[in-house]
């Protein structure tokens, strides 16, 4: 009997599942169709979205990530659709909720990376920063050597690589030397209080025209500034045709032996640093008058001979 009636339970449940699965099987029909029709349509949208990212964006991993991403949200909403055909919404619904409970707590644990993801992605459309392009941010000076979704590679001018998160490449002030195509060298000089400020205005203006490495369009510029301890300060402001670092400091370097041969050709001097020693006791006194001693006595500690 126990042999029989459970012989009878399975073929009992065995018809069940085969009468289930004949209403359910246009339904199941349906459900494939649609899938394969999802799969086809997923894949023809990610190739659209990948060429118009790929206009406006010139990084190819985030062109291709964000195809992706559209392609996975494709196939999550064919799936999903497949689901509610079959008639399995409590499915979808579990599906669902683990879904956002994974997300809430990636979202916690990895917030610094979804940051510097995020920034990345802005970067890459904005474009402030391009590869090669000479860059200041936050502490760090150098050429751009490699923009990522993560972080940005900086190589410095003593040749180290510094790797910026994308964070702080947002969020801070850029300061790109190469978006103009130029960069201005600021030389700082001080004259003796006894020259002819226009005389030396005018032999140091001309002696820097038609130097090697300036832009045509830019003037060169000075302005005094200050008295100084022991000289008046100008500055010259001269415009390098290159950003690049080596021409820039060939141009400065060029500016300094050329002016220096100037001044020396025109007798400007270029005093050095002066100061002055008053050793009166209550001041006013000539230094002839202040009584002085000098010891020449070898120190007590200084080996005999």
């Amino acid at each position: 009997m126990d042999i029989k009636k459970a012989y009878q339970l399975v073929t009992e449940k065995l018809a069940l599942w085969l009468r289930d699965f004949i209403r359910l099987l246009p339904n199941i029909i349906i459900s494939a169709f649609v899938l394969v029709i999802g799969f086809y349509l997923a894949a023809w949208i990610r190739r659209i979205v990948l060429n118009l990212i790929g206009r406006i964006s010139e990084n190819r991993t985030l062109n291709n990530l964000l195809a992706s991403i559209v392609y996975i949200v494709l196939l999550a909403v064919t799936i999903f659709i497949v689901l509610s055909i079959l008639h399995l919404d409590t499915a979808v619904a579990s599906i669902l909720a683990g879904a956002g409970i994974v997300g809430l707590a990636l979202a916690f644990a990895f917030q610094d990376i979804a940051s510097n993801f995020i920034s990345g992605i802005f970067i890459s459309f904005r474009r402030p920063i391009r590869i090669g392009d000479i860059v200041k941010i936050k502490d760090y000076m150098g050429k751009v050597e490699d923009i990522n979704l993560r972080d940005t590679m900086l190589r410095t001018f003593q040749g180290q690589m510094v790797i910026v998160p994308n964070k702080d490449v947002y969020q801070n002030p850029i300061e790109n030397f190469s978006i103009l195509g130029k960069r201005r060298f600021d030389l700082v000089i001080g004259v003796s209080y006894g020259e002819d400020l226009e005389k030396v205005k005018k032999i140091t203006l001309d002696s820097l025209k038609g130097m090697d490495g300036l832009t045509t369009e830019d003037e060169i510029t000075m302005f005094y500034q200050e008295f100084g301890g022991s000289t008046i300060n100008f500055v010259l402001r001269l415009w390098v045709s290159s950003p690049e670092q080596p021409a820039y400091l060939e141009v400065g370097s060029k500016a300094i032996m050329r002016l220096k041969k100037t001044y020396d050709e025109n007798d400007i001097m270029l005093p050095f640093p002066t100061t002055t020693l008053d050793f009166g006791v209550k001041g006013g006194v000539p230094l002839s008058d202040v009584p002085m001693k000098i010891n020449l006595a070898p120190p007590a500690d200084s080996p005999k001979l």
